[in-house]
């Protein structure tokens, strides 16, 4: 027993150290924990048991769901052909790009390439989500736009995941069933609900959620799918409600930021094998090079037509040429179904992470726009300030 309780003050240590050096160099925490993960994963060996991989998991799920109660019908509204736009690009020029590679330029079997293209299509609703928090850039119109753009993305992601490699049986029917009608009640019901049972100490909204998206995420997996996709759905079916509630999101992000998404990140970060990496670290290089590459071939001319200024529009590229949840499972995907080897999952696992870290850094360094908070933050905020 006591191992345990020391190998948890290790991941939460490891946590601890990352949030000081986040605040000390201004990099987004989730990109530090990546970091010392692979350091610590290597150095000392982080042991990745079944409750850090169910911690992690959760942290995955609720951080997915939480980016999805982001998407403002709204702006989705005022915004909807850029986001479409940039979000329908974002994932076919790199999984073309990366799928041609693999397959013409170094010889991967079909299901393979497929596999890389798909990974390397991703953008990361972990990472971008975890930035526009902590620079409170979700509660800007471009912020708003750029998830919804990663909605986009991750979708064409999600069913090409589905259509390509889906098990095409009873469960699988069963669980778009059971989820459609989830989310049609939730749509009508939850507002009510949430209202009636409000800020209580017991938590019960919190629990109510957390209840869903396991149930939900149980049944995917049973389905043959992943626990992260429908959590992204619910999301933004609760987008409206937990838009009004601003005291609901909140308390939910202390739990998902304070002890689960420290979990999934640091594990993000310790599965990359130092030796792996350095014997094939020039391909790996290149397919980081042909995402991102890709990405500004596709994003960054759509982002000039759509009268983005200069800084906005390489913010937006770059946040857009990231990935982690969605091409890390879909990786495992492969590696899981005997698709990949555990070579090819090394490499297209590092060049994930790899886009989660470099894109990130130089989007956060030098290109950070200017803040302008959407005018119902405006107004609000000035509201509260005149209240005594």
């Amino acid at each position: 027993m006591a191992s345990i309780w020391l190998h948890s003050a290790l991941w939460l240590g490891l946590a601890f150290l990352a949030a000081l050096i986040s605040i000390r160099v201004a990099i987004s925490v989730a990109l530090i924990e990546i970091l010392l993960g692979a350091l610590a994963g290597n150095l000392v060996g982080l042991q990745i048991t079944d409750w850090v991989n169910f911690l992690a998991g959760f942290g995955a799920i609720l951080l997915t769901f939480l980016a999805g109660t982001e998407i403002d019908p709204r702006i989705m509204r005022k915004h909807f052909w850029s986001s479409t736009t940039i979000g329908v690009v974002g994932f076919f020029a790199p999984y073309l790009g990366v799928l041609a590679y693999a397959h013409w330029g170094i010889g991967w079997a079909w299901p393979q390439a497929q596999i890389a293209g798909i990974s390397l299509s991703t953008t990361s609703v972990a990472v971008v989500y975890a930035v526009m928090i902590e620079t409170g850039f979700n509660k800007t119109e471009i912020g708003k736009i750029i998830l919804a753009a990663c909605f986009i993305n991750d979708l064409g992601t999600v069913l090409a995941l589905g259509i390509v490699f889906a098990h095409y049986d009873r469960t699988l029917l069963i669980f778009g069933g059971v989820t459609a009608g989830v989310l049609v009640c939730l749509y009508r019901y939850a507002p009510r609900m949430f209202a009636y049972l409000g800020g209580r100490v017991s938590e019960p909204q919190t629990k109510f959620v957390a209840l869903v998206l396991l149930a939900l995420g149980g049944l995917a997996s049973v389905a043959g799918s992943e626990a992260v996709l429908p959590a992204y759905l619910v999301g933004m079916t609760l987008a409206p409600t937990f838009l009004k509630e601003h005291e609901l999101p909140h308390r939910m992000r202390i739990i998902a930021f304070s002890i689960l998404t420290p979990f999934y990140f640091l594990k993000a970060g310790s599965l990359v094998e130092a030796h792996a990496v350095a014997a094939a670290f020039g391909l790996i290089a290149i397919f980081l090079l042909i995402k991102m590459a890709t990405k500004f071939i596709g994003i960054l001319p759509l982002t000039v037509y759509h009268e983005f200024d200069r800084r906005e529009g390489m913010y937006t590229t770059l946040l857009m040429s990231t990935g982690l949840t969605f091409g890390s499972i879909s990786a495992l995907f492969g590696l899981t179904n005997k698709i990949i080897d555990q070579t090819q999952y090394t490499i297209l696992v590092t060049a994930v992470i790899g886009s989660a870290v470099v894109p990130t850094l130089i989007a956060q360094r030098w290109f950070q726009p200017e803040f302008k908070a959407t005018q119902e933050v405006a107004e609000a905020e000035a509201v509260a300030g005149e209240e005594p």
